[in-house]
């Protein structure tokens, strides 16, 4: 990914010395688990553990150089760690085969990934729990087909977000448990030339579960729910984005992205604040559904292994993993600095002179016994003398005989009350958030 949309924390995981780190411990986790179980000498171990060392961008650029003429990545950086060890890294790889140094490596750096991600949606969170409750009374136009329908608050609103964000939250968790897994059972995945014992030893010191059965690889179907997952929350990001891109449209203004002292917003027209944002986020959200695309076609594989699956994950781990985090900390940011505008909520509330209260006449007229489709007509024809001749709702109903035959005034007045829209809110609160102050 472009540093554009990186932050560090994660890139760094997806550094090619970072991944030569990995793809040591792994060796040296394996090799370990060999002498506990008699087949390799410990002196071996000792002499590779003091050896290994760590890695630098030198040593990455010698085994790159190694690898144009293996054309195999593993057995470069194994070539390497012969050089670097001397005669005892014979013994490193025994009874191993590529994927079992790939896939183990690849488990680590995922979960270390989705630990990272699970940081940035508490901080999403945190921001959306903060603004719901500060907003939790204030009144808005609650739309659908982006049509006035009835009040809402945007506090309730905010507390949608939030319970949205632990479902995601709750799925990366499972994410996180189907991909901490790795395998050292060798070719094909029969452990024809290690014991399992070896594998057991070797992820638990890596803080992996062993896969209950592989083949040559780590089955990709695990690849592709923890994909999926995150493009289920980069969905829900663009989401919250759209929402904040409507309440900022001109003609509503309801909220804005905060617009910093000296940006800019056209090269063009000075006037311009535009939700660039959020306009980020939408774009960025695209990226995670293709790449959960491609990680669910890379679950058929030939028998017990292709290669087509290794260039796709080269690509969709670390950009995905990197476009993730940096979509919930950009989303967290913009929610902490949102500016929103409750006299333009008002402003909006009032914008059609009071129809977004129809559904409470009509059922008013209901629980005095009238037929419900003769209300609906009563009730529709006073509305669309709103629409169609600009007379306020209260007064068309004032002035319909047919109505006042079943509803005095005051009885008509009281449906306008803004209260009774209101009221569950504290309910809302209590269930989503566990509290309701």
């Amino acid at each position: 990914m472009i540093p554009r949309y990186s932050r560090k924390e994660m890139s760094s995981l997806w550094t090619d010395v970072a991944r030569l780190r990995r793809w040591r411990d792994v060796e040296l986790a394996a090799l370990e688990g060999m002498v506990e179980q008699g087949i390799a000498p410990r002196e071996a171990l000792q002499d590779c553990l003091e050896r290994a060392g760590d890695f630098t961008e030198a040593d990455a650029a010698r085994i790159e150089e190694i690898e144009r003429t293996t054309k195999h990545d593993v057995i470069a950086f194994l070539t390497f760690m012969e050089e670097r060890i001397g005669p005892s890294a014979r013994w490193l790889h025994l009874g191993m085969t590529s994927s079992d140094v790939l896939d183990t490596s690849l488990g680590l750096v995922l979960r270390d990934a989705v630990d990272l991600i699970l940081q940035g949606v508490g901080r999403a969170m945190a921001a959306v729990e903060k603004r719901a409750f500060e907003h939790k009374r204030t009144l808005m136009m609650g739309r659908s087909h982006g049509i006035h329908a009835e009040p809402i608050t945007f506090g309730h609103k905010l507390a949608i977000w939030y319970d949205e964000l632990r479902r995601a939250e709750a799925r990366m968790l499972r994410a996180r448990e189907v991909i901490a897994v790795g395998k050292i059972s060798g070719a094909v995945g029969t452990f024809a030339h290690l014991p399992p014992a070896v594998e057991v030893f070797a992820c638990k010191k890596l803080g992996l579960t062993p896969a209950p059965a592989s083949s040559q690889i780590v089955q990709r179907d695990r690849h592709a729910e923890y994909f999926s997952a995150l493009a289920l929350l980069g969905s829900s990001i663009e989401k919250f984005a759209v929402e904040i891109r409507h309440l900022q449209r001109t003609e509503v203004r309801e909220a804005e992205e905060h617009f910093t002292p000296g940006q800019k917003g056209s090269s063009a027209m000075p006037h311009k604040r535009n939700p660039i944002l959020s306009e980020n986020l939408s774009g960025l959200a695209r990226l995670l559904r293709g790449y959960a695309v491609s990680a669910l076609e890379d679950v058929a594989l030939w028998h017990e292994r292709d290669i087509s699956h290794s260039s796709v994950e080269r690509v969709i781990g670390p950009d995905a993993t990197i476009v993730a985090d940096f979509m919930l900390h950009r989303f967290a940011g913009l929610m902490e600095n949102l500016r929103v505008y409750p006299e333009n909520m008002q402003k909006n509330l009032d914008l059609l002179g009071g129809v977004v209260n129809s559904q409470r006449i009509l059922l008013e007229l209901a629980r005095k016994g009238m037929d419900r489709q003769a209300a609906y007509v009563i009730v529709q024809r006073n509305a669309m003398r709103m629409y169609e001749q600009g007379v306020s709702f209260r007064q068309a109903l004032a002035e319909d005989q047919d109505l006042l035959k079943v509803m005095k005034p005051e009885e008509i007045e009281d449906c306008f009350s803004a209260g009774y829209h209101i009221k569950h809110v504290d309910d809302i609160f209590q269930r989503v958030f566990g509290r309701s102050e």
